[in-house]
This record gives structure tokens, C-alpha cells and sequence, in this order.
């Protein structure tokens, strides 16, 4: 099953060779594309080693992994233009759960998913890790109890 022309013709990030790296945060720059499997539920995850975001009070670089699950509905986020998004955190100050939070929410904005959740493991400053979890679920649906369910049981890490 291919794609048209038409159905790609919104992306176009993918394959460009003139891209320009926003480091001012830019939701603008994620791009989505058609679901082509919406009956279906399965899981899209995304694992970015390579997130930085600034610490809001010092202006000192914060590092993470950035774990991105969904089950899609009618969109799917394009992975370059996510990348580029992630990558526009790179001089944004603020909070690890603050991170995690403004991400998952763009991200609902752009697709719409039945679920989706987003887990930041901060690497430790100053002998403390931070990982901050969020999630949501389309309301009023099974989703939403998908949601809290894995809210509440979300695994802690010594």
C-alpha cells in the first residue's frame, strides 16, 4: 500500500536537505500525516537519547532519554519533524516535568491520539534524577481508563 502524492504532499521536512535547526522552541515544525490503519490499535514508540532542554533558575543544559508512546487515531507525527521539534528544547528553560508535559500536549494538539504518553529520564544534577511521566487518554472513551490505569501503575525506578 502506497502513498499519493497528495496524502505526502504536507510533509516537508522529510528529505530536505536545507533544513534549518530552530533552537528557540518551535511546535510549529511538527508535521503529521494520515493514519492509514485507524480501526487498528498498536502502539508507535519514539526513544530520543538525545534530548537537552536549559534549567529555567541556572541556564545549565539538562539531559534526557525522551520515551514517546501512542496509539494513533486519524494522524500520525512525521519522525524527522519530531526530531527537529525535540531538538528545538536545545535553549528552552524550564522544568523536567514542565519538558514532558509541553511535549505530550503539543502532541495531542498535532494528532489527536487515542493514547499517548510521554516519560523523560533526566540525567541526575546534583545527585538527583528526576523522571517525569505523563499520559492521556481520548475521553470518554476506553483510552481514558488506559490512561489512568497506566498512570497508577507506572513503574518506579531505585
Amino acid at each position: 500500500m502506497t502513498r499519493s502524492t497528495q496524502e505526502l504532499q504536507d510533509i516537508t521536512l522529510l528529505g530536505n536537505q536545507n533544513v534549518v535547526y530552530q533552537t528557540e522552541y518551535a511546535p510549529e515544525i511538527l508535521e503529521a500525516f494520515d493514519n492509514k490503519h485507524p480501526d487498528n490499535d498498536y502502539f508507535v514508540t519514539f526513544t530520543c537519547p538525545e534530548f537537552t532542554s536549559l534549567c529555567p533558575i541556572t541556564g545549565q543544559p539538562d539531559f534526557a532519554t525522551i520515551y514517546i508512546r501512542y496509539i494513533p487515531h486519524i494522524k500520525m507525527v512525521e519522525s524527522k519533524s519530531l526530531k527537529l521539534y525535540l531538538f528545538s528544547f536545545r535553549n528552552h528553560g524550564d522544568f523536567h516535568e514542565d519538558c514532558v508535559n509541553i511535549i505530550m500536549k503539543d502532541l495531542i494538539k498535532l494528532m489527536q491520539p487515542k493514547y499517548i504518553e510521554v516519560f523523560g529520564e533526566f540525567t541526575p544534577r546534583g545527585g538527583i534524577a528526576i523522571h517525569p511521566f505523563a499520559n492521556y487518554g481520548k475521553p470518554d472513551s476506553e483510552y481514558e481508563q488506559l490512561a489512568k490505569t497506566r498512570l497508577f501503575a507506572h513503574e518506579m525506578r531505585s
